[in-house]
């Protein structure tokens, strides 16, 4: 095999430490290996100014690096797995899912008060629908606006503009180092995580088996697993970023939880499920994804989901 390999990733701060987290492991398992780094800009990094729903929910931080791992101008691309659209470009599929940083959210907040001490009408920064409908959900008083930008953009907009807090990921603060930032990880009751959120997916080209033997190594088993059920909820019930749309597997001992939401942007109307299943396999914990996303649609979320504009509606 050639000694050097090609990885490919988003250029931002986050995406670039991600994939060297990645890197680290493989490193260690194939010391003999030159594994080099190639940063492509996607269209959710380019269009900047507009609402993610606006853009498209469908690869908005893959399809560049999918066209780049096609075009064999890249070996493999490393992703943060809530950006990864559940069908993949035909010829590509996930090899590993690693390890998962910290899957909740995250307030920060600019006088250090936690969320349920901000004032009536504090403005809160967040690109996403999901968080924006549980926290209307659970604070029907906040004012709610987008933000876009990759994490340092959004903490130095907080600094400099008039928000009272903003919403991101607890995952991208732990590994950029700025934990310290976090005024308060938000419970999971208050505002579950997006499905992948805090798993890195490696993807490469399905008839390479030879880059495929070497990604291996950047797996982790239970991680994949709970992944695997998330998504499954998430392409059952027709997710993307332009749903309000969250899930979030966790094991308690050998057992597999799946606990999941839906609901309308506006955050009134909340529909919620969860199941388990025991030692769950790939198939089990699809299974187990495909039980909760029809307890959900049972309780009304289908009414929930066939949001104006949403391009596909639940099967």
């Amino acid at each position: 095999m050639d000694p050097r390999v090609l990885v490919g990733t988003r250029e931002s701060p986050l995406a670039l430490r991600q994939t060297e987290w990645v890197l680290d492991r493989l490193r260690k398992a194939w010391p003999g290996i030159d594994f080099a780094v190639r940063a492509i800009k996607t269209k959710g990094d380019r269009l900047l100014s507009l609402p993610l729903p606006e853009i498209g929910g469908k690869g908005l931080f893959t399809q560049e690096l999918e066209n780049s791992l096609l075009g064999h101008e890249i070996d493999f691309a490393v992703h943060s797995m809530k950006d990864v659209p559940e069908e993949l470009a035909p010829g590509l599929a996930l090899r590993a899912v690693g390890p998962r940083e910290d899957p909740r959210d995250a307030l920060v907040s600019s006088f250090g008060r936690p969320l349920a001490e901000l004032p009536p009408g504090a403005v809160i920064g967040t690109s996403s629908l999901r968080r924006a409908a549980q926290l209307r959900h659970w604070r029907s008083d906040l004012c709610v606006t987008p933000l876009r930008g990759n994490l340092a953009t959004r903490l130095h907009k907080l600094d400099t503009e008039n928000l009272d807090g903003i919403i991101l990921a607890a995952a991208g603060l732990l590994r950029l180092g700025l934990a310290e930032r976090a005024t308060e990880y938000l419970p999971l009751s208050v505002c579950l995580p997006a499905a992948g959120q805090g798993a890195l997916g490696v993807e490469y080209r399905e008839d390479d088996a030879e880059t495929g033997a070497l990604l291996e190594a950047a797996g982790h088993r239970p991680t994949e697993l709970a992944v695997t059920a998330e998504r499954t909820l998430l392409s059952r019930l027709g997710g993307g970023c332009r749903r309000p749309i969250a899930a979030l597997a966790v094991w308690e001992g050998e057992t597999l939880r799946l606990r999941a939401l839906a609901a309308t942007e506006d955050g009134r109307r909340l529909t919620r499920a969860e199941e388990a299943a025991a030692a769950p396999g790939t198939a089990e914990a699809a299974a187990l994804g495909e039980r909760v996303a029809a307890s959900i649609i049972e309780r009304g979320g289908v009414e929930l989901l066939l949001l104006p504009g949403s391009g596909k509606e639940p099967v």
